[in-house]
């Protein structure tokens, strides 16, 4: 991993200067590039309490989760199945094997998914990216697919191996395809060819549906939503995630100097291969994890580190963290919301964040065109 010397700040100012004039410091203070560097590459303060208020925001979103639903039953008794769980009452039952790996669930899918995306977008530079809109949501449903198709019966532990795999092809061939065309990798070019295998990779998926009658398990995945979460599910998939999101923080600095340019982060001394490397294995663990959960869920990584980047800079020490935390806010009050709009009948929690994700994507789309 790339270590920092004790100027890295200061270099990394008079690298954007140099090459980013939009993001020149001096515009901020002429006199003091210390204290431009603290307003505008990195808002630690105002980072923390992001975090901070995210996670109580988070905290009440699963209290409440755990106790709405379609069985009536106090908080005091939500209470005392989580801390002192009666086997023999169903209420204790439908608390401990329904509702909190369900609530849960949504905590590690979104913060998965939102981890992801800013890994992403600082990696490629590309304010599109999101592992749905580039098509690794769609090849881990097509490799689900293929399992039902094919092995039907399979242990869960080999869908969740069987999703990296269709993960890791879909972000092979997108930045394959995208970098042939001439003039190389472009924000655009990059989601126009996520959203091209998407639709091939969904249409693989529905036809394998339809001959081998497996449709009504691939419902859940095309849908989206946290309904068949079960204890067994988070016991496989919480070592991948925790491991990923791990190896997320632990390459964050890396990441913030890939987002500055290729050029600059090699000539403060990163070695952009191997980082580039991990980076993708890092997305394709936390991608595949959470489709195998969740199903084809997308704009989780689109909207969360939107929002961090706003409010805490562009230091990706801050920024995967909050769009971890603010990820798992998204979907956790998501999937209340789809328990709520139509009772007792769920909404799939990917039509639900569609609806904020679609118009905040057609307006970078076009912001991002207007700049090219």
């Amino acid at each position: 991993m790339f270590l920092f010397d004790t100027d890295w700040r200061f270099n990394i100012v008079k690298s954007i200067a140099q090459h980013h004039p939009q993001h020149d410091p001096a515009e901020a203070s002429r006199e003091d590039p210390a204290e431009a560097l603290n307003q505008i590459y990195s808002r630690p303060r105002t980072a923390m309490l992001v975090i901070f208020f995210g996670l109580l925001l988070l905290a009440a979103g699963v209290g409440i989760s755990v106790s709405f639903g379609a069985a009536d039953i106090g908080f005091l008794t939500v209470w005392e199945a989580v801390f002192r769980y009666n086997p023999d009452l169903t209420s204790h039952q439908i608390i401990q094997e329904l509702r909190l790996p369900r609530v849960l669930g949504c905590v590690m899918v979104g913060a998965s998914f939102g981890v992801s995306g800013a890994i992403m977008q600082g990696m490629t530079r590309n304010p599109l990216a999101d592992s749905g809109l580039l098509g690794l949501n769609a090849g881990a449903g097509f490799a689900l697919a293929i399992c039902f198709a094919f092995f039907p019966g399979l242990p869960y532990t080999y869908l969740i191996l069987f999703s990296f795999v269709g993960a890791a092809l879909s972000a092979v061939i997108v930045f394959a395809l995208g970098s042939v065309a001439k003039g190389g990798l472009t924000p655009v070019r990059l989601v126009l060819a996520g959203v091209t295998l998407s639709a091939l990779f969904t249409a693989f998926s529905e036809g394998l549906q339809l001959y081998f009658r497996i449709g009504q398990d691939m419902a859940f995945w095309f849908a989206g939503g946290v309904a068949g979460t079960r204890w067994m599910h988070l016991k496989i998939m919480s070592p991948w995630i925790g491991l990923a999101l791990a190896g997320a923080i632990a390459l964050s600095r890396s990441v913030t100097l890939l987002s500055l340019g290729e050029d600059i982060a090699k000539g403060l001394g990163l070695r952009s291969g191997p980082v580039k490397a991990a980076c993708t294995v890092i997305v394709v663990v936390l991608a595949g994890s959470a489709v195998s959960v969740v199903g084809a869920v997308s704009f989780v990584g689109l909207l969360a580190p939107h929002v961090a980047r706003k409010l805490v800079g562009i230091d990706y020490r801050w920024i995967i963290p909050a769009s971890g935390v603010l990820g798992a806010v998204l979907v956790t009050f998501a999937d209340l919301a789809a328990r709520t709009v139509h009772p007792p009948y769920e909404t799939p929690i990917g039509a639900l964040i569609a609806l904020i994700g679609v118009p905040f994507f057609l307006y970078l789309a076009n912001k991002e065109r207007r700049e090219l």
